[in-house]
């Protein structure tokens, strides 16, 4: 079965946010700005992988980040790839609404570090991209490059890629109780037509992954995608949990 390994100091698990910084992500979710939710949302994951890293005093780099945001420009945001605990003395990111949504030129950027680094992590578990948006794209089609980036392949399975939407459209019904939800599968019926490009581009759940979910209260169903309808901050705050759960059977740092 794929996906199996586990995070370790010497097979680190590689994820790589990328946030869609257009203006709209200056709109509201709640009481928040979107922008400031997801900011919430990523100092949160990251105190998490901090915890699940250290031992006694010592943060362990089981745990590698990288961080993109883009509008119509692509900004790396953490100075390319970074350990957990480099990534904790940075401090939270500052994210900042801006103009278009070039989903496209945010992705191929993903398939460049990809293409340089893949190799560095060919023994660790297979590296997850996990894309936050909360709009369709306004520049070219991304499908293609996103297709790419599947491709790549590390023995314990292929790069996974999930996709984060801030949008109450990508479902046709509402989701009552996220601790009761099932999931988005190939049949689940979807608001959008760019829901179910989405979906398109978002890869299988594993199985492994989704045995984690489940215990941590997420009753995902067998068949489920890596998206998420990320309109509330704890639909947020899952998306970017299971976009790190590499195998984490164990909270004892090594």
């Amino acid at each position: 079965m794929e996906h199996q390994l586990k995070a370790t100091s010497s097979t680190p698990a590689l994820t790589i946010f990328l946030i869609d910084v257009s203006g709209s992500m200056s709109l509201p979710l709640g009481e928040k700005q979107r922008i400031d939710i997801v900011g919430d949302a990523l100092k949160s994951i990251f105190m998490r992988l901090v915890a699940l890293s250290t031992k006694g005093k010592q943060i362990s780099p089981r745990y590698h980040l990288a961080l993109y945001a883009y509008t119509n420009e692509v900004y790396d945001l953490l100075g390319g790839i970074k350990t957990i605990g480099e990534v904790a003395r940075l401090g939270r990111p500052k994210l900042v609404p801006q103009v278009n949504t070039d989903t496209a030129k945010g992705f191929a950027k993903v398939e460049e570090l990809l293409h340089n680094v893949l190799p560095t992590y060919a023994q660790c578990p297979a590296p997850v991209v996990c894309h936050l948006t909360d709009g369709e794209y306004t520049e070219a089609d991304p499908e293609p490059v996103v297709r790419r980036i599947m491709q790549f392949k590390v023995p314990d399975g292929p790069v996974l890629v999930e996709n984060i939407f801030i949008s109450d459209t990508i479902l046709a019904e509402p989701i009552a109780d996220v601790h009761r939800w099932a999931g988005i599968n190939g049949q689940t019926e979807l608001g959008s037509d760019y829901a179910r490009k989405l979906r398109a581009m978002s890869s299988p759940l594993p199985e492994t992954y989704r045995v984690i979910m489940r215990e941590w209260g997420y009753p995902i169903e067998p068949g489920a995608h890596m998206l998420l309808p990320g309109n509330s901050q704890e639909l947020v705050a899952m998306g970017f949990a299971m976009s790190t759960i590499s195998r984490e059977a164990s909270r004892v740092a090594s």
